[in-house]
């Protein structure tokens, strides 16, 4: 396992990080340990998860699992880099006309005492704000989360699905009261979706954010069997997108067969490639998902293959306002 700090703390978290988003959905509980159990043993140490994995009025199943298997012990906890989220509806009747998404003082202090029960711990490494939430002032939210972070409740604060604007703001906030601020930044960003090239990655760098990846697969589009596997319901919902991408996922097939290697492998390496990239969440639901992704490790880009990449799927062309103005 390769390991690099997170954004620009003194933390050091796994290449890799280990989404628990299926865990209780498409993952049972026993499939879910045995990931868990297999991510220890390579030397895997940052998990993801949210508090409202499970979905629905099943939110917060995937943390309860997590904490079962915290609670079977051998130092489970004590090895991992755990990272939860706050922002969306957990369906608590106690929050009343409070339990629409987004990120108050009251909420925050609920939920994050919410997640804690569920994941059977008394602190939160890292703690991400799972979206934006315009209508609530940085007065706010850093009055909100300075304190538990002075309480050793929470180590680090994260950041979700922000614009690079919104960091720059969130910053500029924890800078007035001398707190070091957002840590890092968990954005959709894969071969398919260069977006976050244009501003998200660059405030970020700039600000001293870690990138961590989500969907580095583009939710399969980029996976090992895109063009082949339609068996599963899961893989049927790709089927108008792979349709759309079907010519530019040939070209890119044939380009992981000239270099011995398979797609989803490929995908996650160019990301690795990134110096702005600290850890793509991989979502596996099975141990053998999981024991795929970690190929991903051996595979090293050159400049050819990066520039064959940017080829095969073009970004915008740089970085804001360079892309589209002088």
């Amino acid at each position: 396992m390769e390991y690099c700090y997170l954004g620009n703390t003194g933390l050091w978290v796994s290449r890799l990080c280990l989404g628990t988003m299926n865990f209780g959905v498409d993952t049972d509980e026993q499939e879910a340990f045995k990931i868990m159990d297999a991510a220890l043993d390579v030397g895997l140490n940052f998990f993801d998860t949210a508090n409202i994995y499970g979905w629905g009025d099943n939110a917060g199943t995937t943390e309860r699992i997590i904490g079962k298997w915290f609670a079977q012990g051998g130092n489970r906890r004590e090895k991992v880099i755990l990272a939860t989220k706050v922002h969306e509806d957990m369906r608590d009747a106690n929050d009343m006309y409070n339990s629409k998404a987004g990120l108050s003082a009251y909420k925050i202090r609920r939920h994050l005492e919410g997640s804690m029960r569920r994941l059977q711990t008394d602190h939160i490494e890292l703690y991400y704000m799972h979206h934006i939430d315009r209508n609530v002032t940085w007065e706010e939210l850093w009055g909100a989360l300075i304190p538990e972070v002075e309480k050793g409740k929470i180590d680090y604060i994260g950041s979700s699905n922000f614009a690079g604007w919104d960091i720059a703001v969130a910053q500029a906030a924890a800078s007035q009261r001398h707190f070091i601020g957002l840590v890092c930044e968990q954005h959709k960003y894969n071969l398919n979706c260069r977006i976050p090239e244009l501003e998200v990655i660059p405030a970020a760098s700039h600000f001293g954010l870690g990138i961590i990846p989500w969907a580095p697969l583009d939710g399969g589009l980029l996976a090992r069997n895109a063009l082949t596997d339609a068996n599963s319901g899961r893989r049927s919902k790709l089927a108008g997108k792979i349709k759309t991408h079907y010519a530019q996922l040939q070209v890119f097939s044939n380009f992981c067969n000239d270099l011995g290697e398979h797609p989803d492998s490929v995908a996650l390496a160019w990301l690795l490639s990134n110096p702005s990239v600290d850890s793509p969440i991989i979502g596996p639901r099975t141990l053998e998902q999981f024991e795929q992704a970690l190929q991903a490790l051996n595979v090293k880009l050159g400049q050819v293959e990066l520039t064959a990449l940017d080829k095969i799927f073009p970004g915008p062309g740089g970085t804001t306002p360079y892309a589209y103005a002088w």
